[in-house]
């Protein structure tokens, strides 16, 4: 019956079956992961179509049969593909870049996630895959003749043609924020680019990222130079450094770009709160999977203490990075955005961190230790956190946890603590784990262990699972003032607790019932917590100014009377008069006057302010500046050359 219906009898020219087959795994994807289909699909057909020509070439340069097999080799390489990025975008939210495939290898220790990830997407793996297996039902009616030169002529003609086109819209004047031709140049493998090219472009741009480096898109004909404010009453937060005398010593034109745009840069103002926490020891901790909805007043009493009698940021966001845990651990506490397509906070390891919170008190001469209660090597960690300034122990390396998954926080708070806690001076920090994904009762053992402290509540399975895994949290937090108290030094020391990221892993629909209502996924999905606590403090402080972890280490530095220069990180203390400034990884951006989509392209205006398209474009003009300036303070190891 089935060879009635696909009963073929002419000869199909593979060029058609390369576009058909691209077309619709490019369809497939947005309708799974976009959940639409815009006009930029133009850029896709045309993209797409000149890739289909040069592949079809490729596949007419030999016999027939070693032809055949190239033909079904490439087609499933590019099935596969497809079906990958699908895979990896459901279960971490950004996509797959090449470096991180290069750097896969520690994914397998989430086997157990993968399965079910697989086994949940069955029926969009099969989809991905149907060009490649129709192409093997018709194999035979499939042409894989030998081309003639012009045949190669002519295929390689299209091909350049097409191509060329494509490339010659990227420059038709648009009055787009992002405009195709930078999206091009950015060379990420982002949702931006995807979005705007499709995937098999945005492969091929990363490739050429990863191979020759991404395309400096530094701004130096045109700083944005701030006016000075009508009345200073508090000194700028900014060091002595003569920039103008380091642009004369070097020849590197990038460092002399560099120097140029930060001397330009407007500094933020120190303010009633600098120093408040001066001289104190510091705890600082990123929380795995954290999120506002992980603190309860009955199920983590701790946490909501913390949240409540502190610092209270109104407006807070924890922007998803492209390297997920990893990205938000750099972000939090290097003040940095992370460069696309490399593991940054991994790269940074031989740079100059002379801003980092471990250089700082180690520099005082505090005791800075770090702990990370997972594979000590994982994320590269083991070369990344000794250059924060830390002496670091994680599993493998000095801290023994018992082996489950995920660990327990509270093992680690008290295996950890007593390790400086005696100590006249110390900062410590945490990267904790018990709150990764998934949040099943049979899948992980810490929701396990404390599922019946949420069995009562009125949630879903996977909604308790969550709050199980942060109760984990909790009880570690609890320890911790508990020895603080004992220790008579709780109300000299700074808490400070932040999200590496939201709890992705955590079905949408259950986040939304955690929430009580449907979640924006564009910005409210990122809304966050940041939590600055002392024993000390008499009354809570609320901040209404909005805010993302980018501001975290500039606002920390300046309550405990830090010396660094504002300038010279991409977040600003959120207790000063700058004007706020949140961004998302794929260039949308927040600040006090607009709310800027870049996917939807759609524009909200804020607190009454009116539609003003040279403000809109000035701002994204500095999201762009801080995307280029964070890679290359990276790539040139800038802190090395401007405070040596």
């Amino acid at each position: 019956m089935m060879k009635k219906i696909f009963h073929i009898n002419k000869e199909i020219n593979t060029i058609f079956y390369f576009i058909l087959s691209f077309l619709y795994l490019e369809i497939l994807l947005r309708l799974i992961v976009f959940h639409n289909i815009q006009l930029s699909f133009l850029y896709i057909i045309l993209f797409d179509i000149s890739l289909a020509f040069f592949l079809e070439l490729m596949t007419h340069l030999f016999k027939v049969k070693i032809n055949r097999v190239l033909f079904h080799i490439i087609l499933f390489l590019i099935c596969f593909y497809f079906c990958a990025q699908i895979l990896y975008f459901d279960f971490f939210k950004v996509f797959l870049t090449i470096y991180s495939i290069g750097n896969g290898g520690q994914v397998a220790e989430f086997y157990k996630d993968i399965l079910q990830l697989i086994i949940h997407n069955l029926i969009w793996i099969f989809l991905c895959f149907v060009p490649f297996g129709f192409s093997l039902y018709i194999t035979k009616r499939l042409d894989m003749s030998r081309f003639k030169e012009k045949r190669i002529i002519i295929s390689f003609l299209v091909s350049f043609f097409t191509f060329s086109i494509s490339y010659a819209m990227l420059y038709i004047p648009t009055q787009a924020i992002n405009t195709p031709l930078d999206i091009y140049k950015d060379r990420e493998m982002n949702e931006l680019t995807v979005n705007q090219f499709g995937m098999l472009t945005a492969a091929r741009l990363d490739l050429q990222s990863f191979i020759f480096g991404k395309e400096k898109t530094i701004i130096v004909d045109e700083p944005i130079v701030e006016e000075e404010p009508e009345k200073i009453v508090y000194e700028p937060q900014i060091m002595s450094i003569d920039f103008q005398q380091l642009i004369k010593n070097t020849n590197d034109k990038d460092l002399q770009a560099m120097d140029q745009y930060f001397e330009n840069i407007k500094p933020t103002y120190k303010n009633q709160y600098t120093g408040m926490f001066k001289d104190y020891n510091v705890i600082q901790l990123t929380c795995e999977g954290f999120s506002p909805y992980a603190i309860h007043k009955e199920v983590t009493p701790t946490l909501y203490k913390l949240a409540h009698e502190g610092f209270i940021f109104q407006n807070f966001y924890t922007p998803l990075w492209g390297v997920s845990t990893s990205d938000g651990e750099y972000v939090a506490l290097q003040g940095l955005i992370p460069k696309s397509g490399v593991w940054s906070f991994e790269t940074s390891s031989n740079n100059d961190l002379p801003f980092t919170l471990g250089r700082q008190f180690q520099k005082l001469g505090y005791t800075t230790k770090a702990y990370h209660n997972h594979s000590y090597t994982y994320y590269g960690r083991d070369k990344s956190h000794p250059n924060l300034g830390y002496d670091y122990k994680g599993v493998g390396n000095g801290l023994n946890i018992t082996k489950q998954w995920p660990e327990s926080d509270l093992e680690m708070m008290q295996q950890t603590v007593d390790e400086y806690i005696h100590d006249e001076h110390f900062h410590t920090y945490y990267m904790t784990v018990s709150g990764h994904t998934n949040y099943t009762f049979n899948g992980n053992r810490v929701a396990s262990n404390n599922r019946s402290l949420v069995e009562n509540l009125d949630y879903s399975d996977l909604a308790k699972g969550y709050l199980a895994t942060q109760i984990e949290l909790d009880r570690a937090m609890e320890y911790l003032l508990q020895r603080l108290e004992e220790e008579g030094v709780a109300d000299k020391t700074l808490i400070i607790m932040s999200a590496d990221h939201y709890p992705y892993g955590l079905p949408k629909q259950n986040y939304d019932e955690l929430a009580g209502h449907k979640i924006d996924e564009n910005f409210e999905i990122y809304e966050n917590s940041l939590i600055i606590w002392s024993a000390s403090m008499k009354a809570p402080v609320v901040v209404q100014k909005i805010g993302s972890s980018l501001d975290i280490l500039p606002t920390v530095s300046n309550l405990l009377g830090l010396e660094y220069d504002s300038r010279l990180l991409m977040g600003s203390d959120l207790l000063s008069d700058s004007e706020p400034l949140v961004i998302f990884s794929n260039r949308s951006f927040i600040t006090d006057k607009v709310m800027y989509n870049s996917k939807t392209k759609e524009t909200i205006w804020l607190n009454g302010a009116t539609e003003d398209l040279d403000y809109l474009k000035k701002m994204n003009r500095i999201v762009r500046q801080k995307f280029d300036y964070s890679a290359q303070i990276l790539d040139k190891n800038y802190y090395h050359h401007v405070i040596s």
